[in-house]
Parts: C-alpha cells; structure tokens; sequence
C-alpha cells in the first residue's frame, strides 16, 4: 500500500538548501505563492521506497523563529498550524559544517516544538580542507536526533537520509533545551493556564505575530497573568534565550567539533581582497557584465536564426496543406507567427538566467551586493535593495516581491517604484529584435556593437533607477534609519545539476506564461486584423483591383492585405493613436505593438510578427518581415533614428500589467502603482520624442 510523508525544508540561507531540494526532487517541483500572500513556495516530490511518496516543501530561508520579516512569519505559521495541508511529518534543517554554531540555534527551535526533526550537515566534500572533523554519535547524543552528513556535491549521504525520514516515528521528539530555565515563575503560570498544550509554542504564539491551532490569540493576551508583560520584557526574556541557546551549543561543540586550523586552506580571503576591491571590484564587475551581455548575442545567434525560419516555413506549409479558411489564417497567420515571436527569444533568455544561476551559485552574487551598497545608500536605498535590483533582470515580478526583506518602510517602497527600471528578461526580445534590425554587426575593440548596445541599455535603466531613488528619497517625507548586514558565502564550483535545474525551470515558467498571454492576444489581434466595418474592409478588393488592374498577382494580392489591415478593427485602433505617437517615428502598427504589450512586454515581437502575417502572403521570417517594413515616403520604418527611441521607449515605460498588480499588492494601495505608471509612461514618451527628434 502506497504512503505518503510531507516533509519541511528548513536553514539559514547559504546552507545548501536549494541544493539539497534540486537532488531530492529533480525536475519534479513546482513553485507557487502561500494563499492570500505574495511570499514564493517551492514544492517537489520524490520517492522515499517503493512505498513511500515523499511531499517536499522548501519553506524560505532563516536564521530563527523570531519573525523579522514576512518570509520568516511563513516559517513559524506553517510549523504551529496543524490543520494545514502542509503541515511536516518531519522536518530537515539543513547547517553549513562550517558554520555549525550559528545553523543549531535554528535546529534547537524548530527540535523544541515536538516534530521529528533530522539534521542534515551539508558540504561534509570541505570537510577535509577546511580541518574539520565531527563527532557525529557524541552530537546526536547531546542534540537528541539522527544526523545525516551529506554533501550534495558528490551526492553523499542521500541514502541515509532518506532511511531517517522514513523511520521518523523513531525520532526524539523531547526538547533540546529547557525554556523554563529563563524565567521560572512567568513559564509556571504559563503552564497552569494552558496545562494541555507545549511550552515552547505558546511561548512562540505570544512573542510572534501568529496564529496557532485552536487557541485564539487573544485569550492568551487577554489573559491577567500575561497582558501585564510589556513588550520590554518579552525582548528581555528573548534575548535570555538566544543566550542561553548559544551557551548550550558551545557547550556541545566543545565536545563534537574540532578544527585543524593549520590543515585548512582557503582561497576565500584572498579572492574577496579582489573581488569587493574599492576599485578592481567594480572593473571586474563590468567584465563580467560585458562577457554575459556578447555571449547572449554571439552564442544564440544560431540557434535564434533557426527558429525563426522553422516557424516561418511551418506558417507557409500550414498554408500550403490545409484548405483556405478561417481557421488555416488563424493557425497560419495568428498563431504560429505569434508563438513564433516568443519562442524564437528561448535562447538568449536561457543564457540569461544561465549567467545569474552561476553567479548565485558560485556566491560571487552577493559579493556584488556587497560591494554596489556603498554607492546604493547616497541615493537613498538601503544594501538589501541590491538584490531587488539585480533579481529585477529576470523578472521585475519576484524581484519587486523580494522587497520584503527590506523592514525600512521608506526604502522599501522607494525600491518597488524603481526596480521595474531594471531591465526584464521580457524586455530582452524588443531589444534582440530592434538591436538586430537597427545596429550594425561590427566590433570595436573586439566587442560587438550590439552587445555594447544590450549592455548600454541595461545600464541605463539601472542607472534611472538610481536617479529616481535619490529624487524620492528627498521627496517621501517618511523618517526611517535602518542598518544593512550581508552574509559572505563560501566561494564553491557550480552544481551543474542545480544550474541545469534553475535554467529549465526559469525559462519553462517563462516561456508557459507568456505563451498563455502571447497566444490569446495573438488570436485576438488576429480576430480584429481579419473583421473590419465598412465597405472599405468588405469591398477591399475590388477597390483595389478597380485602382490597379496593371499590377502582377503577389503585388496585387499583398496591397489588397494591406488595405484591408489598415480599414480593420485593428487598423482603425491603431490609426486613432497615430498622431500621439508619429513624433516619436512610430506608425499604427507599432502602436498597436505597443498597446498590446502592455499585457507583457514581450507580445510587442508577436504583435508585429501576427499583423505583418495578416498583411503579407510572404514567406518570410519576422526579422526580414520587420526589416522590410517601410514609411508612406519609402524610408525604412525601422531605422537608427526610431529603432533607438523605440528601445529608450521601452527602457523606461511602465509596460507590465503583472508588474503593476504586484506594486499594488505590496504597498496594499492603487495610488504608488498609478504615480509608477504615468510617471514612467511621461518619462519614457519624453525621451522617445527627444531621441527621435535628434537623431532623425
């Protein structure tokens, strides 16, 4: 008979987690959002035996259960609410072997609240490099628990634990240490209140702001021998406890841990002299920037051109097999050129998040956290806004969400409004394409021009983003002083398995939502392309033929398309914004690209590649579709000139409706995500205009 366990993933962050999740799980996981909030979930599943189906939640990284932040009240909630679905049947809390001390003071709060709980020492490949040796029987002695030493590296340990997570019936569940050793009298009349219920929960329920089984929060409060405590005291009473847990673990690892302090080696010091250099930091920094930003044009290419003929041969053969109707036009000339759009941008989105997952792997990406805070706080944002900013270059979604950690009201809401500067993995396709069509293929100095072109475009949104910051923070009159801390990771070689396992995931979650969107938009683009009112859509081509009877077939049939696309729904939509938008070089049709990208920004490419499909019977791929696109005074509609501005356009616009509901989820209020949107949107028409005018 099949079984199945739901087991908790807990640590301090930089612990190994995520690599412990990725070997246990593989590729079977999923991630969503807790209900009702906006803080992310990762859930995976894999077999414990023959018999037994193991639920993995990795539940976010913290130091303790002390809640500070949004992420760490998730932790607490979870572990104190036995009615949830997710409730553990154990609980793995993974430590560092290097930093064993600071790792068991999470392990001895989470032991104490009576759950099987196995400890699962990761990164035991240093061991011998870094001169340590453990106890391991002594430990799980003095801890009153199994432990695995497991390293993930070299796909240790696994085995063992999954044998103590199947026997976890056989776990301790007595506590490690004795809350009521801090304060006799206060945890007795605690005790005589509640006699049913465990110590160390009810003490967790008054000192956090959470709900727990049955007992109602405010009978606890309420009561007489509890609500005379002020908030003073309860801190001192905390603060009594992480000193009596810490001398519990020094007295423990006296006796388990030794180091060989002469036998290690480590490179870590010398590396950070370099890496966070007040100077040479900052050149490496910008090395590695460029690196990325040539290898995402130089290696995708091939595979790019690929795609985009495969799609335009496979709407040319629908074409060709399928008999004429609407439904062939709607799969040949809606469908297929819209997921085409997207699809063909797999590449470079992969690279992309293929770069970002060996820079956090490698633990270089908090060295860059570090070393960009000193010049973060004289624009008014603290060291945490960092990590927003840089998380914003995949999607300014997740990246404006990780803003929780930030407890500085003030800070926090200046870097929501301006991390959606940061350039998006969405933005990357209008880059791709404009960049392709309008900057030549030439090298200075061995690098590309349009690799230094992607590279000045994200700079320059990182760069309005500091700018804006400075101009709020001198302009929000909200009080706030707060302090930035950063941990320092071991420098490691990436796990290819977790690299692997982070690019399949971000693209495949990227590519899903946005075919969801790209797709309906592609066939209601296609719906109003193909319908018109009027006498000048029905009797298009009459009127034409009647106009230019001389013309050859193909002529006569591709002007008798554009015609009708322009007299369209579509058409008349775009035509009635025209006006607002020509100064910037822009036609119709780019406005209506630039309508409909407001649902993600990406549907700008596939806008296009479905309205040029409608109009043309060509069989031609969307880069040449768009290249040979021209102006009412036979000038190439895509130029230098307009190219630019409409990339300045989009570097600026608050093009993302996702984006938008996330800002007004966060700040819990319509009015920032509204200022966000037309300020941006002022913004960016303005320096379009500008750009345009100059350069024209």
């Amino acid at each position: 008979m099949s079984k199945s366990l739901n087991i908790a993933l807990l640590g301090n962050p930089n612990t190994g987690k995520t690599s412990l999740f990725n070997q246990l799980t593989g590729l079977n996981q999923k991630v969503g959002n807790y209900p009702g909030i906006t803080v992310e979930k990762k859930e995976g599943i894999f077999r414990l035996n023959r018999t037994t189906k193991a639920y993995l939640t990795d539940l976010p990284g913290t130091y303790s259960l002390n809640a500070t932040s949004m992420d760490e009240s998730v932790v607490i909630e979870l572990l104190l609410n036995k009615s949830s679905k997710d409730f553990p049947d154990v609980i793995i809390v993974v430590a560092d072997v290097e930093n064993l001390k600071r790792n068991l003071f999470l392990y001895t709060q989470v032991k104490d609240l009576g759950i099987p709980t196995v400890l699962a020492i990761n990164m035991s490949d240093q061991m011998k490099r870094k001169g340590i040796s453990i106890d391991i029987p002594l430990l799980e002695s003095k801890l009153k628990t199994r432990i695995a030493l497991v390293s993930t590296r070299e796909n240790k340990g696994l085995d063992l634990l999954k044998e103590l997570l199947i026997n976890y019936r056989q776990l301790s569940i007595l506590p490690t240490f004795k809350i009521d050793d801090i304060d006799q009298n206060y945890f007795d009349d605690l005790k005589k209140a509640f006699p049913n219920q465990q110590l160390y929960k009810l003490w967790l329920v008054i000192t956090q702001d959470v709900n727990f089984a049955k007992i109602e929060r405010n009978k606890i409060t309420d009561s007489a021998d509890f609500s005379t405590l002020s908030e003073t005291h309860l801190k001192k009473i905390q603060q009594k406890e992480t000193v009596k847990r810490y001398q519990l673990i020094n007295n423990i690892l006296k006796e388990t841990l030794f180091i060989d302090r002469e036998s290690a080696s480590d490179l870590r010091f010398v590396l950070d002299r370099i890496l966070i250099h007040k100077f040479w930091g900052y050149v490496i920094f910008f090395v590695v920037l460029m690196t990325i930003f040539q290898s995402i044009f130089d290696w995708s290419s091939i595979p790019q051109d690929f795609i985009d003929n495969t799609f335009a041969s496979l709407s040319e053969l629908v074409k060709s097999k399928l008999p004429d109707g609407v439904f062939t036009s709607l799969l040949s000339d809606g469908i297929i050129p819209g997921l085409g759009g997207i699809v063909i941008f797999i590449p470079q989105i992969a690279f992309l998040f293929l770069f970002i997952s060996i820079l956090e792997e490698t633990g270089y990406m908090s060295r860059v956290v570090f070393l960009m805070d000193r010049g973060l706080r004289r624009f008014g944002l603290n060291g945490k806004s960092v990590i927003p900013l840089i998380s914003g270059t995949a999607c300014a979604i997740p990246a404006v969400m990780a803003t929780r950690n930030i407890e500085n009201w003030k800070e926090r809401l200046i870097t929501i409004l301006v991390t959606p500067f940061t350039t998006c993995s969405a933005r990357l396709p209008v880059y791709a394409i404009l960049i392709a069509l309008v900057i030549p293929q030439g090298s200075f100095l061995g690098l590309s021009y349009q690799g230094l072109m992607l590279m000045f475009l994200y700079l320059i949104g990182f760069g309005m983003a500091l700018i804006s910051a400075w101009i709020l923070s001198k302009t929000l009159k909200i009080k706030s002083k707060s302090y930035f801390i950063v941990e320092m990771p071991n420098y490691k070689l990436p796990l290819l398995k977790n690299i692997g396992i982070t690019v399949w995931e971000k693209t495949k979650t990227f590519i899903t939502e946005a075919g969801k969107i790209i797709l309906a938009i592609s066939i209601i683009l296609w719906v109003l392309a193909s319908n018109g009112p009027g006498e000048n859509f029905s009797k298009a081509e009459q009127i034409i033929k009647t106009n230019n009877a001389e013309l050859d077939q193909e002529t006569l049939a591709n002007k008798i398309n554009s015609f009708k696309l322009e007299h369209s729904y579509i058409g008349i939509l775009g035509k009635s914004i025209e006006p607002i938008i020509s100064p910037l070089g822009y036609d119709w049709k780019i406005g209506i690209a630039l309508i409909s990208s407001f649902a993600a920004r990406e549907v700008f490419v596939g806008t296009l590649a479905t309205i040029y499909s409608v109009e043309s019977n060509a069989e031609e791929t969307i880069k040449n579709q768009m290249a040979s696109e021209v102006k009412s005074d036979g000038k190439p509609l895509f130029n230098l000139a307009s190219g630019i501005s409409l990339m300045l356009f989009y570097a600026f616009a608050m093009q993302c409706m996702s984006t938008l509901a996330i800002v007004k989820k966060e700040t819990n209020s319509w009015k920032w995500p509204l200022i966000q949107l037309l300020s941006m949107s002022l913004l960016a028409y303005t320096i379009a205009l500008l750009t345009y005018q100059i350069l024209a």
